[in-house]
């Protein structure tokens, strides 16, 4: 499933934020990415909460790369 949405995301990529260039699109993906991991590891403690702040923090922040 995973494969299925980076391929759909590839084909649609000019119809999100990402067009300005793909080297912007990286270097604000790999941004929002490290910050999802220093909070996962900030919360390591609590795997739950962890896991969840990690994804939460990824899904939102990509999806607001995506989308402005």
């Amino acid at each position: 499933m995973r494969f299925v949405w980076f391929f759909w995301l590839a084909r649609h990529v000019d119809e999100f934020g990402y067009s300005q260039g793909p080297l912007r699109a990286v270097i604000g993906t790999a941004a929002v990415l490290l910050t999802a991991l220093l909070l996962g590891y900030a919360l390591r403690r609590r795997r739950t909460a962890a896991i969840a702040a990690a994804c939460l923090t990824g899904a939102a922040g990509v999806g607001w790369l995506a989308l402005h």
